[in-house]
């Protein structure tokens, strides 16, 4: 089994409120949960309306299709550019 782990922190740089960076998390989440396979949620800085904390998981039987989706996805939430990109980190593990 391998699992791959993404996390990518954005800063939002125009916003003012928890309501404006809720409605910019929705609408992401919803557009990378439509067009691929993988489980994604907001996973930290929740109460700071400046900072987009995403986690997104791939779990399969072959470390180049997880890397390779994993990928897909982060080039995909990079062409949306709705906030830039402060850091991310991906990491392949396999049990």
């Amino acid at each position: 089994m391998v699992v791959g782990v993404l996390k990518i922190v954005f800063l939002l740089h125009g916003n003012r409120s928890l309501k404006g960076k809720r409605k910019i998390v929705r609408s992401l989440i919803d557009k990378v949960k439509g067009r691929f396979n993988v489980s994604i949620a907001e996973v930290g800085s929740n109460d700071k309306w400046q900072k987009i904390e995403l986690g997104i998981s791939v779990i399969g039987n072959d470390r180049r299709h997880i890397d390779s989706s994993l990928n897909k996805v982060f080039s995909f939430i990079e062409s949306q550019y709705l906030a830039p990109i402060i850091h991310s980190e991906m990491e392949i593990i396999s049990i």
